[in-house]
This record gives C-alpha cells, structure tokens and sequence, in this order.
C-alpha cells in the first residue's frame, strides 16, 4: 500500500513487471518484480520497430557469474547461482540442457517456460507479438536469450502433440529477424505446418518466398510441399511431377528416408547409379547436412502406407527419365555442384546443434566437433555488438580459458561429471589430442581418448562407469526440483531499486 501511494504520489506510469501470460501462462509463479532486463526501442522504420534487451549493471554482474560457473563445466555451479537468483535466464536455459541430458523433460521444459516468462515481463508495450511488427538483432547478446527460449519452447511443445502452438511459436521466431533468420526457423516451418495440417498455409509461403529465397533448393519444402496437393484428385498429376522433379533434384533423399522408415527398397532402385551409394558420394558437405535434417525431422510424415505406394511408383518414373536423358537430370546436377559448395552457413549449423538430431548432427564439419558448444549460446555471431564485456580476471595456472578444453560433445559430457570421457565410437567423429585440466599443480596434460576407456595419468586405462555419469545426473536433477519446489518470490516485489537504481521506462 506504501509503495502503491508513493508511486501515485511521484505520478509514474511506469512498466509493470511479472504481468504476461501470452508466451507462456505464469502457473503458480509468483510476481517476478524487476528483473534486471528492459527492453528499449532502438528504432522504427515505417511499421517495423526495432528493439534490443538490455542489461543493468546488477544483471550484468550475474552474468558474469554465470559465465564463471560455465567455465568450470560443473552444473552444481549453476544450481547454485539458481539458488541465488532463480530467474536469471542464461542460467535456466543453460541447466535445461543438463535436464533434457539427464531425461528429464518436464523439468527441461519448464525451466524454458521460466526464462520465456521472465523476458515477457521486460517487454516493451510496442513489442507485439501477435503483430510481427518487432525486430531484435541477434548479433547482440542480450537478445540471444529470447531466440534461444522460443526454439527450445517450441520443439518441448511439439513433442507435447500441439504442432499448430508450435507452428505459430515458429511464426514468431522468425519475425524476430526474418531477413538473416539466425536459428533457421525455415527449416523447421515446413514440418510443423504439415503437422498441423496448414496445407494452404504452406502453399502461400512457398509462392510468396520462392521469387526471393528460393525455397525450391531447399529440401524440405522441395518434399514438403506437395503435401496441399496430395489429397486433391484434380491436382494429382501435378503433385507426381513436381515429386519426380524434387527426387531428381535431391536424389541423395531417397535411400537414407526409406533407411529411416524401415523400408528396403528394391534392386532395381538401390542398384542404380542414380539412387545408389554414388548419390550419397556425391553430395557436398552442406547439401548433405540439409538432406539429413530433412530426414531426421520429416520421416514419420513418409512412413503412411498410401505415401510410400505413391513415393515408389514415382521412383520408378524417375528412373525411366534418367535412363531416357532427361535434360532436367544433367540441368540438376550442375545446380547441386553450383549451389551447395563452400561453408555451411553458420546459423545452418547453429540450427543443427540446436535441434539434436542424430543424423545432422552426424554430419558437421570438423572444426564444429572440437570446439565446446553451449545451450545459452551456441555458435555466437562472429559480428557481435558487444554493449558490455567482462572485466579482467584471474586466471588459473593453465594460462588458457576452459573453452579450449576440447569438442562440444565431450565438453558438454564434462559438464554433467567432468572425469567422464568420451569415446570415439559415440561422437562418430574423429577426436584428437587435446588439452585437459591437469593436476591441482595446474599443469597441462594431454588425454587420449580411445574406446570406453581414458588414459590416467599413470597410464594405466581409467574406465568410467555409467552408472556414476547416471547417478550425478540424478542427484543434480533432484537438488534443481527442490529448488524449483521451494522458490518463494516475495508476492508484492518492489518495482524500484530492487536490482537496479535506474529509472523504470514511462509508457
């Protein structure tokens, strides 16, 4: 009540915190107050406005205590600042990895819905989500957070059978920044409509886009689109050409999908030159890593018996117009050599790192494998805008920072037990000698990984137990629910000075 006449009496209309709900329902959750997080209006350019989350200097500080506990790839670190400051939201993303790792998806979920809850309630009040009018850049850090939430919160939602919630939770990653689409939300957009059976929606993507982004070179929306005509007798001849022209665009598509499904194709098909071992050979890295996100994510869609009598009887048709010369053959071919060459692009990879899928991850190229990788901000921007950076600290013996202690499997392996190593044979990729911390003296030693087994320093095979890598997991997981169980916010959080003394922003 104090507080209440106070604010009347300097006559301030300022923002009020904790009071969202359109991302996520905030539960039982109790009234947040003032984060530490505001997000400004950097500019307006005719409908579309421009935003940018900031951080206070008490936010600020948090952060860097944050990046500290990341540092040591020991998760107790985190929980521990949680425990502190429950709602910091690298934080909560973060520790959903270490959830999702440890398979416990209720938990991984709802920490998500914490940092999305959190970042609505800094929204600005021209910040409309249901406009797709507001732009962040994600070369800054501070909006990262936000990207990061709503790709994670969508794939938790889909996986809850509500594919149209996570179509338009799509939607709205995208008009987040849809000219540089940093998390590739378009190669996920495809699949989603077709779970929620928005054919027609899907259609008037691909016409409006394919002018400018040519969406026919991608994979997914060169298989995904006939799905608007397949139900449609009049449109049926239509469908069966444009199929046979997306499997001879991408005929490196059909072996692994029908691998996926469980289906064995017939010699005829697997004999050929066009379909068989050579289509796989002869695919670039990057076409390769979009083949195979296409068939991880869209397989399940493929395995309807009437598809898959569909899908072979235009196979068949396909082979006839290669044995026959089909101009389009050799037109297609010199595309995919022209096309898919060079690079992956970064936010491609980013996309794969984020959305796990075995045979895309499989995939990435070597320089990706041996850098550590972290859920809060996987593969940032290498033109960051940087509004604050970390202060000079100390540092260890080893004289080089804990990032550059190995690849991102292992490294996020080492963040749930940091004694455990990774074995070749469970990356898939080559791994070599690298750097590890060494004794308590601080020296350096090297670790050579090979099968189940690391190297102690005696020299002796060190095996690590499964059951020690389960049972951290587990113990980690039950102090994080308690803690979750336990937070009391208090109901009537102060809007001022509690983080921060800088001035609330005016409506």
């Amino acid at each position: 009540v104090v507080q209440s006449e106070q604010a009347k009496k300097r006559g301030r209309g300022g923002r009020v915190y904790g009071r969202s709900g359109i991302l996520v329902q905030g539960r039982n959750w109790s009234h947040i107050g003032k984060p530490g997080i505001s997000m400004e209006l950097v500019e307006t350019r005719g409908e579309v406005h421009h935003f940018t989350f900031e951080h206070s200097k008490a936010y600020q500080a948090i952060q860097f205590q944050f990046l500290d506990a990341v540092e040591t790839f020991n998760p107790d670190n985190i929980v521990a600042l949680l425990n502190i400051h429950p709602l910091h939201v690298d934080s909560l993303i973060q520790f959903s990895d270490v959830c999702k790792m440890g398979e416990d998806l209720q938990m991984a979920a709802e920490l998500i819905e914490r940092a999305l809850y959190c970042l609505e309630s800094c929204f600005h009040p021209l910040f409309n989500v249901t406009q797709g009018t507001g732009r962040l850049d994600y070369r800054r850090p501070e909006n990262r957070s936000l990207f990061l939430a709503l790709f994670k919160h969508l794939h938790f939602v889909g996986q809850r059978g509500c594919p149209r919630t996570a179509l338009e939770f799509c939607k709205l990653l995208l008009g987040l920044d849809p000219e540089n689409d940093p998390l590739c939300a378009t190669l996920m957009l495809d699949y989603f409509a077709l779970r929620a059976d928005q054919y027609q929606y899907l259609v008037r993507l691909y016409q409006e886009w394919e002018p400018s982004r040519n969406l026919s070179q991608l994979p997914n929306f060169a298989f995904s689109t006939f799905s608007y005509f397949f139900f449609n007798t009049d449109a049926a001849g239509f469908l069966c050409w444009q199929l046979q022209d997306s499997l001879i665009m991408f005929p490196g598509v059909l072996t692994p999908l029908l691998d996926k499904c469980g289906i064995q194709p017939d010699a005829e098909v697997s004999k050929h030159h066009f379909f068989g071992l050579a289509a796989q050979a002869q695919q670039s890295p990057a076409l390769s890593q979009l083949v195979s996100l296409f068939v991880g994510r869209h397989f399940g869609l493929w395995k309807e018996p009437e598809v898959l009598a569909w899908l072979e009887r235009n196979v068949r048709v396909v082979l006839q117009r290669v044995d026959r010369g089909d101009p389009l053959v050799a037109d297609s071919e010199a595309k995919r050599k022209r096309r898919y060459q060079g690079a992956t692009p970064r936010n491609i990879s980013r996309h794969i790192l984020l959305s796990n899928i075995k045979e895309a991850n499989l995939t990435l190229p070597q320089d990706l494998a041996n850098a550590p990788i972290f859920g809060f901000d996987p593969l940032p921007p290498v033109d960051n805008i940087v509004s604050y950076t970390r202060p000079p600290r100390w540092e260890s013996g080893m004289g080089q920072s804990p990032y550059l202690w190995g690849h991102m499997v292992s490294a996020f392996f080492r963040s749930l037990l940091p004694s455990f190593n990774l074995p070749r044979e469970v990356v898939g990729i080559a791994v070599d000698d690298r750097l590890v911390p060494g004794n308590d003296d601080g020296d350096l030693q090297h670790e050579d990984i090979g099968g189940a087994a690391g190297i102690a320093n005696d020299g002796a095979p060190h095996v690590v137990d499964a059951g020690d890598l389960r049972r951290s997991v587990t113990s980690l997981l039950e102090a994080m629910r308690d803690l979750l169980n336990n937070i009391h916010l208090p109901s009537d959080a102060p809007n001022d000075g509690d983080m921060d003394s800088d001035d609330e922003h005016e409506d």
